[in-house]
């Protein structure tokens, strides 16, 4: 496959400076900047997708009338973090 590129990106120095300053050993700022683009492109793909699902489970609870309250949401969303901090400690103290 043949290769493509981006177009080029005026910044200001202070931006180049600071992604500069973050490279790693042997990392190009030309691979920062490509591996930023995909990292973004997978962050709103994944979006995408968490709307689509939110979207397609709104319209079930519509057709079903089967809804969870909020608060039954967070009671269990307080119970999961409860049971990682127990578990945190635990292996804390071992």
């Amino acid at each position: 496959m043949k290769s493509a590129t981006f177009p080029s990106v005026r910044v200001e120095p202070e931006l180049r400076a600071a992604a500069e300053d973050v490279l790693q050993d042997g990392e190009s700022l030309s691979s920062f900047v490509e591996q930023a683009i995909r990292d973004n492109i997978a962050r709103r793909l994944n979006l995408r997708e968490f709307v689509a699902r939110g979207l397609v489970s709104r319209a079930e609870a519509k057709q079903t009338g089967d809804y969870v309250s909020a608060d039954e949401v967070l009671a269990g969303l307080e119970t999961r973090l409860d049971e990682a901090k127990a578990k945190a400690r635990a292996k804390h103290n071992r």
